[in-house]
Formats: C-alpha cells, sequence, structure tokens
C-alpha cells in the first residue's frame, strides 16, 4: 500500500521519521540547468567517501526545506511512499505528478 504526499508538514514528517534530509542536483539540459530532487537517509550517505565538503553527496547539495519544497512545487510534483507497516522505517518513495 501507498499514500501520495502534498503537505509541507506530511511530507517533513515522513521523511524526518527515517532520519532524512533533502537535497537538490542542477543538472545540464540542453542550454538551462534543471532541478532535480532527492532525499537521503542515514548518516553513511552524509559522511561519503569523496564529498567536497559537508553538504556533497554524490552531486546533491544538502539543502533547506523551504528550498526543497519550492523546487517540488515548482515541479508540480508529490512524493509516493510506502505506508504498509510491515516496511517499518524503510525509506520508499517516488515523486510522481500532483493530480
Amino acid at each position: 500500500m501507498s499514500q501520495i504526499l502534498t503537505e509541507r508538514d506530511a511530507i517533513r514528517q515522513w521523511v524526518e521519521a527515517r532520519g532524512g534530509n533533502p537535497m537538490l542536483m542542477d543538472v545540464p539540459d540542453g542550454s538551462q540547468n534543471r532541478t532535480v530532487l532527492q532525499l537521503t537517509f542515514g548518516q553513511h550517505a552524509l559522511n561519503a567517501d569523496g564529498n567536497e565538503g559537508p553538504d556533497r553527496v554524490g552531486g546533491f547539495r544538502l539543502v533547506s526545506w523551504e528550498e526543497w519544497f519550492t523546487a517540488l512545487e515548482e515541479g508540480k510534483l508529490a512524493l509516493r511512499v510506502s505506508d504498509d507497516p510491515a516496511g517499518g522505517n524503510e525509506a520508499e518513495f517516488e515523486f510522481v505528478e500532483r493530480g
């Protein structure tokens, strides 16, 4: 079972309950840049080898919730999450179009 989250408080609570943090990455897309949203879970991702600084995770940068939510809303996206209690606190999610 899954549910789609669009409310800021619900998304933030779901992510933080699983030890998550918001991230963004700007990637080239033709003559412009496109912002890619992501979430990271667990301290090991924040301490990965090769980080250029405390906010570098494989090209993604840690951002404030406000900046992340702005990008989510500009992209007209929502977060589909697992709400299966048998799944424990696993971070099962995907970005979907708001409908």
